[in-house]
């Protein structure tokens, strides 16, 4: 009780835990330094206050340190709580309350330090915690001591309920050996979580180096990224420099030549107008002599008149503008550019498959161009051979891979059911282990009843894609052993990534059913 109300008397009233670096305020209230600080941080200028009396001060107070109640908190903290707290006394100690140290269940009675070194050890008895209640420790219907354990019942009982009571006949331990068997069992148990821990804890290190591995490959990736835009935003640059300058340059020299013909018709144009004013005086002369003496000597320039050439205007043999001049150039640049920008990233192009029409089954169309895949009811009749599927609605495609790196395009219907993947060439085409994902030797991407999953060796695993799958790209890493779908959206999704060992070559797979259909973009 004493340490309770001590503690109370160390707690500050805001935070109400022990005082850390007490201050206190000129009304004499001791409150943590931080506490009271953030306090008055809140309060105006004007109108500060002590949290505990309200005592108002015109000015911030000023915080004086306590130091003897800052030695008194931590020397509390410092402080084991006495066995006085227990509320046990020494039973032999009569003059004044001893708080106990031990209670001997045997004797029932609870003893200080001078009197445990007095109490008679070669009885063995068993000596506990203090407490002043040891029904607990007794039997409820016997009022004997539980010295023994039931191993069938698991509980604890007195020598009564196993020599006439309800565990009669039932094996028993005594405490001690009950306790030592249960120990050896927590402590096995404690080895196996200790292993789990350290699994754990290998597992939690390999995690935090595979997030460091990604963070660096994100940062390369992105630095790449970067160096990459950034040659691109000087290549582009430099390409629409080199266009407008094509562009000037053209409209400069079509602009020159017609200033040329206009400078030429406009010379003509001024003889021909020099011309006209001198035969309009001659026709107003009178005299007949002057007009044919004047006009034998100007007969040379009026014969010339039909001799001038008029430079050619519109609808003649002027140079237009052509815009293919800077077409040429923007398709050639923009070519390279982007050829670049493709090696620097090793985008493998895109594979041009087909669909095999001899694993079609039967109910499966295959389009003349042998690009998509439709479910059909009526089933077509064709040669059953050891490639056709017999079972599933599936066809595989012509090529085959057995290296590199590969990708293609898929579309699918919005509805119905169809699957799409990659399949060894062994798999089965009969039975039910030759549908697609229900076996070691495909791998799909399934779309069934507005779901979507992913399926291998009949193991699935559901996708939530914000959007039905309708458009998809497979990217196949044969040597890496990857295969990755990606749904073609905005912007680009990673739907699944399949690890495997692939040790025989692969077909693209596709499976349609129920008016499912899928078309591969060439």
């Amino acid at each position: 009780m004493a340490s309770a109300c001590l503690r109370e008397e160390l707690s500050c009233s805001i935070c109400l835990n022990l005082y850390t670096d007490p201050v206190s305020l000129r009304c004499g209230h001791n409150f943590c330094q931080e506490c009271i600080v953030r306090v008055l941080d809140t309060q105006e200028a004007g109108g500060y206050s002590c949290p505990e009396c309200r005592a108002e001060y015109q000015e911030r107070p000023s915080l004086e340190k306590s130091r003897k109640l800052s030695n008194i908190a931590k020397h509390f903290l410092l402080t084991p709580l006495h066995s006085e707290d227990s509320g046990v006394s020494c039973m032999y100690c009569l003059q004044a309350p001893v708080p106990a140290v031990k209670t001997c269940q045997q004797c029932e009675t609870s003893l200080c330090e001078d009197h445990l070194s007095a109490h008679n050890r070669s009885l063995e008895h068993v000596l506990i915690e203090p407490t002043s209640s040891l029904e607990n420790r007794k039997c409820q219907t016997h009022k004997k001591l539980l010295e023994y354990h039931c191993c069938e019942d698991a509980a604890c009982v007195c020598v009564s309920c196993f020599v006439t009571g309800p565990h009669k006949g039932h094996q028993v331990l005594s405490l001690d050996e009950a306790v030592r068997v249960k120990k050896k069992t927590l402590r096995e148990h404690l080895e196996k979580l200790t292993s789990r821990t350290e699994d754990m804890e290998k597992r939690v290190q390999s995690l935090q180096d595979h997030r460091r591995k990604v963070q660096k490959k994100v940062a390369d990736a992105s630095e790449r990224v970067n160096v990459l835009f950034m040659d691109l935003r000087k290549q582009l640059e430099d390409l629409e420099s080199q266009v407008l300058s094509e562009i000037s340059r053209e409209e400069e020299e079509i602009s020159l030549g017609i200033l040329n013909l206009i400078q030429e018709l406009e010379t003509q144009k001024g003889e021909l107008s020099r011309m006209m004013g001198h035969i309009e005086e001659l026709c107003n002369v009178a005299d007949p002599l002057t007009v044919l003496q004047d006009g034998e000597s100007d007969q040379c320039d009026l014969d010339n008149l039909g001799n001038i050439n008029i430079p050619a205007t519109q609808g003649g043999d002027e140079k237009d503008y052509d815009d293919n001049v800077f077409k040429i150039i923007l398709h050639t640049a923009l070519s390279e550019i982007f050829a670049g920008a493709k090696k620097i990233f090793s985008v493998p192009e895109a594979t041009d498959l087909s669909l095999d029409i001899n694993t079609a089954a039967n109910s499966v169309t295959v389009s003349g161009d042998l690009k998509s895949a439709s479910w059909k009811k009526v089933q077509i009749c064709r040669e059953e051979t050891p490639e056709r599927f017999m079972c599933y609605c599936q066809v595989l495609s012509t090529t085959t891979f057995s290296k590199g790196q590969h990708y293609w395009e898929v579309e699918a219907s919005n509805s119905a059911y169809w699957m799409v993947g990659v399949a060894c060439a062994s798999i089965d085409r009969k039975g039910t282990g030759s549908k697609m994902g229900n076996n070691t030797k495909s791998w799909c991407l399934n779309r069934a009843d507005n779901c979507h999953l992913v399926k291998h060796n009949s193991v699935s695993t559901t996708l939530y894609p914000e959007s039905p799958v309708c458009r998809l790209v497979i990217y196949l890493d044969y040597e890496a052993g990857r295969l990755s779908f990606y749904q073609l959206c905005d912007p680009i999704r990673h739907l699944h990534t399949f690890s495997a060992t692939f040790t025989e070559p692969l077909h693209a797979a596709f499976l349609v059913w129920k008016d499912g259909w899928v078309r591969i973009k060439s």
